[in-house]
């Protein structure tokens, strides 16, 4: 099976029966022996008849003790040795299809990874929630195929063949079966792909609404819109309803022929058979072997409408696979090298200029408008930036990221322990790890876990407040010490208090660093040294917080309405109807609305 370290390799991206082929190959000792034994298993199973047809025709009938006794023996061997070759073909296509399962992991998080931020913008959340609750499974089990899929195929021309020693006419009706089976089944998997791929792509859209209500709900609450999601939501729900019964209708009827055809196949040879055998064609022990042979082969034609109905959703959940696979990243085109020393940023779509070594706010009466600010700053969407006067999009993608962090107060937290969670890419000094708990004001969090800084953390910090999360996003920016630092809403979530102590600190903890925060609240914006006021994202006026107060009215009115939303505000966020947790929160809901996953990547 796969190591947990070892390369997935290449996938075939070229479709969804290729992608599938590519599972295959990449592990071929296990699939010829899973093929191999699941054929040895039912063939010996087929065996089965045939002595038992001997021990009738050579021990019972005519009296020979001996005889009967050797072929029962023989048919207690056979029963043995297929007991055993069945647990080995069981654990063999278990692993076949642990193999595949963890691959297609592999190669869909590396994808995920190698996206980046682009990841939002091309796949939807629904898309990527659904490929990894769904559909790895789904291709896993379709690897089926390869062992009782396979030995269904060998089997059944064993039979045939053996039918073919006794009745010529009895050989030629289960030869013309399996052309039947397919005329029948056929048609029904095509049907099947089409009714599959469209639930597919509903239930990820479905998906996504979910994943954005959910991170919407307070702000919905909040401007008295929750009911007209519910019900956009409740006509999308019915529409997935309806075509899952489309899909369980196709699926009804194959699975009723899996049943039935084998059935009537059963009655026909048997019917065939009697007569044969009471017109004096057949001996009563060729009866029975003919019986036998017939009955083994209901479960490999079985199998084999079942294998195709899993085949055919094999196929619709790689094609998903494959379109997250096909997705690549922003080109990355930058082959000039960053400012050699710390040097301004300037976006001229909205006219902002970042000096180097100091702490600018971006304000905005609409936290969209800021974050795509720092979004162009951040070179996380395509821009006419320059760097020291150099377009940003010409310096390498690895340098820039090496030197610039985009901290979003809506990031991912992974689960782990705390240490774990705010160190990042590499183990860092505890000296530096206290440092930046105390500059995030986070030292409260730290002590009221039981182990501290090794208690554990759950995904997305759920065992935490919203307050604590924040801080911990806080602790893990100011870790990686960036040259510059681009933090979105970084105190949105705190009461006065907190924030007050966390403004003073950032300010000393930065101190020769270029920093850049968005916010409207007047508590971190009277520690920066330059402050932004934008209006429908173009720049409107430039100065100190102060100065800003006195010449801009529209700032004034800003700030003010922030400031009088603190008086209600709590560590987990302001009470319902706070200005600042609508903005806070609006603005993740969103970027999850519009991009889909959040910011998976940075």
């Amino acid at each position: 099976m796969i190591d947990a370290y070892e390369d997935p390799g290449p996938p075939d991206c070229r479709g969804g029966s290729r992608y599938l082929w590519w599972l295959v190959r990449r592990q071929p000792g296990r699939a010829v022996a899973g093929a191999v034994l699941a054929s040895v298993w039912m063939v010996l199973m087929a065996s089965a008849p045939y002595l038992l047809s001997k021990a009738v025709d050579e021990g019972l009938e005519p009296g020979d003790t001996a005889a009967l006794a050797g072929w029962t023996a023989a048919l207690f061997v056979v029963g043995a040795v297929n007991a055993w070759v069945s647990i080995m073909r069981h654990r063999t296509m278990t692993r076949l299809r642990m193999d595949a399962n963890f691959r297609t992991v592999k190669v869909v998080v590396g994808q995920a990874a190698r996206l980046g931020a682009a990841l939002p913008r091309r796949v939807g959340a629904g898309e990527v929630v659904t490929v990894g609750v769904g559909d790895v499974g789904t291709i896993a089990g379709s690897l089926t195929v390869i062992g009782p899929g396979v030995g269904s195929v060998v089997v059944y021309v064993v039979v045939a063949g053996l039918l073919l020693s006794v009745s010529p006419l009895l050989a030629g009706v289960v030869l013309l079966g399996m052309p039947v089976l397919a005329v029948l089944v056929g048609p029904l998997m095509a049907r099947l792909q089409g009714a599959e791929g469209e639930y597919r792509e509903r239930q990820g859209v479905l998906t996504a609404r979910i994943g954005d209500l959910a991170g919407g709900l307070r702000v919905l609450n909040g401007l008295g819109g929750k009911g007209l999601f519910a019900d956009a939501f409740a006509r999308d729900s019915q529409r997935l309803r309806a075509q899952g019964y489309r899909v369980g209708s196709v699926t009804s009827w194959m699975q009723a022929l899996g049943v039935g055809l084998p059935t009537v196949f059963l009655a026909v040879v048997t019917w065939l058979a009697a007569r044969l055998a009471a017109q004096g064609e057949l001996t009563v022990g060729e009866l029975v072997s003919v019986y036998g042979y017939v009955a083994v082969l209901v479960g490999p034609v079985s199998f084999l409408v079942d294998l195709g109905y899993e085949l055919s959703r094999g196929v619709v959940a790689a094609r998903r696979v494959v379109r997250v696979l096909r997705t690549e990243p922003d080109p990355d085109i930058g082959t000039a090298d960053a400012p050699a020393e710390p040097s301004a940023l300037y976006d001229p779509a909205s006219g902002v200029r970042v000096a180097p070594g100091r702490l600018t706010a971006l304000v905005g009466a609409r936290p969209a408008d800021t974050a795509e600010v720092v979004d162009r700053l951040g070179r996380y969407t395509p821009s006419d930036v320059t760097w020291g006067g150099v377009r940003l999009d010409s310096v390498a993608l690895a340098q820039v990221r090496a030197r610039i962090l985009v901290a979003d107060n809506e990031a991912d937290l992974f689960a782990g322990s705390l240490h774990e969670v705010v160190d990042g890419r590499r183990e860092r000094a505890p000296e530096a790890v206290t440092r930046a708990v105390r500059a995030a004001a986070a030292e409260d969090v730290v002590q009221g876990l039981p182990e501290g800084l090794d208690s554990p953390v759950a995904a997305q910090g759920r065992s935490l407040s919203g307050g604590q999360r924040q801080r911990v996003r806080l602790v893990r920016a100011l870790l990686a010490d960036p040259e510059i630092l681009l933090a979105v809403e970084p105190t949105s979530a705190l009461d006065a208090h907190t924030e007050a102590a966390i403004a003073e600190r950032l300010r000393t903890a930065r101190a020769a660093r270029t920093t850049v925060v968005t916010s409207t609240s007047p508590l971190l914006l009277a520690h920066a040294d330059t402050v932004h006021y934008l209006v429908n994202g173009k720049l409107t006026a430039t100065g100190s917080h102060r100065e800003l107060l006195e010449t801009e009215p529209g700032y004034r009115a800003l700030v003010a309405r922030d400031a009088e939303g603190e008086a209600g505000e709590t560590e987990d966020g302001p009470e319902t109807g706070g200005g600042r947790e609508v903005e806070g929160v609006g603005r993740g809901f969103g970027r999850q609305g519009g991009d889909g996953v959040g910011e998976v990547a940075r």
